[in-house]
């Protein structure tokens, strides 16, 4: 595409953030879409947040993505909240609406779309969540919006967990939370649910297990990793050995940016085009 004077900006916002995939999704959608727009990646101090986000208006930009630390950072900032983005407490979309900007939080959104090619939805079901960091409380959130029966967490006893806890109960009587380290009640819950997601970062290594190896899974279980940057985690091998279908979190990565790209511009974006692109980029980059 032509950058000319009605080029229109959207940018995300992180630190640290020159790993990030999000410029070559949207910029391919938007070339794809001939969407006249340009993504850019903007790695900024905290003290900054305030007149990125005040640039939205006065740059009339279609808004910003947020990643680590500012999720939560932005909120004071923001004219309102989507109900997903109430209720996990962290924004990762920012959309100009008029002269309001609106947050919106599409992880959990994109997570489970990402799920229904495999024709699954949370709706009536039980799952299993392994962490309570910002994609676990997205992934939960979302679960309860989408009308899941229940919702088991399992974290590690860290000086966190009271607080997470507490936030949980806040949420719905449909979420508890329990130690990841008591193996008979995740088995107990594990044998009751249909979806098993690990939100947490271990895996990321290649190597490592959010979970005792001694758990069994039935075949009928479906076991998402919210990691990306390794296809099969040592989660998902494990996993698929015991005859589970599995999915990686590029599924996740590439549908929250849907819902995002979608709230900025109406417009659909081409999410397996785009997908065939990202592996071969992906393959490249190794």
């Amino acid at each position: 595409m032509e950058i000319n004077a009605k080029t229109r900006l959207a940018a995300v916002v992180a630190n640290p953030i020159k790993h990030s995939l999000s410029p070559f999704i949207h910029n391919l959608a938007f070339e794809m879409t001939g969407e006249n727009g340009l993504y850019l990646a903007w790695e900024i101090e905290e003290a900054g947040l305030e007149q990125i986000v005040k640039n939205i208006r006065l740059l009339d930009m279609y808004g910003i993505n947020l990643s680590m630390p500012y999720k939560q950072a932005v909120l004071p900032y923001l004219d309102e909240l989507s109900p997903s983005a109430e209720a996990i407490g962290a924004v990762n979309t920012v959309v100009r609406q008029g002269d309001k900007l609106v947050g919106h939080n599409t992880d959990g959104i994109g997570f489970f779309r990402s799920l229904e090619a495999l024709d699954y939805r949370p709706e009536g079901q039980e799952l299993v969540v392994l962490g309570g960091g910002g994609a676990g409380m997205a992934m939960i959130a979302q679960a309860l919006l989408d009308g899941a029966q229940a919702v088991h967490v399992f974290a590690r006893k860290s000086h966190s967990f009271a607080g997470l806890e507490e936030r949980l109960n806040a949420m719905s009587d449909k979420v508890k939370l329990y130690d990841l380290a008591d193996e008979a009640e995740l088995q107990a819950k594990l044998d009751r649910s249909s979806l098993l997601v690990n939100a947490t970062s271990v895996g990321m290594d290649g190597l490592s297990m959010p979970c005792s190896e001694a758990i069994k899974l039935s075949p009928e279980l479906l076991v998402a990793d919210a990691i990306y940057k390794v296809a099969e985690t040592p989660f998902l091998t494990w996993a698929k050995q015991q005859g589970c279908r599995t999915t990686n979190g590029l599924g996740m990565l590439l549908y929250q940016a849907a819902e995002a790209f979608e709230l900025w511009t109406g417009k659909e974006m081409p999410v397996e085009a785009v997908e065939s692109a990202l592996l071969r980029k992906m393959t490249e980059d190794k």
